[in-house]
């Protein structure tokens, strides 16, 4: 998991096709969208940004309010399927 934090593209790819596997198993867009949510918080306490693509997202992450979070979650998700 840490190499495909290091380069945002991996990243991208890993998260499409996890977005691809969950809409395969019928979760819907919201479910996803509130996983991403988690994941988003996860990443935030625990990750420390390897580059300068994750460390805009998790300063992002940090100045937003619960609802710009889920925002970026739900727009992570579209970037995720657009690169699966």
């Amino acid at each position: 998991m840490s190499t495909v934090v290091k380069n945002f593209d991996a990243w991208k790819k890993f998260l499409g096709e996890r977005v691809a596997q969950a809409e395969k198993l019928g979760m819907s867009e919201d479910t996803i969208a509130k996983l991403a949510y988690e994941i988003g918080d996860f990443l935030d306490e625990k990750v420390d940004p390897a580059n300068a693509s994750n460390r805009a997202l998790k300063e992002l992450w940090e100045v937003g309010n619960r609802e710009e979070r889920q925002t970026i979650a739900r727009l992570m998700v579209k970037l995720a399927k657009k690169n699966a």
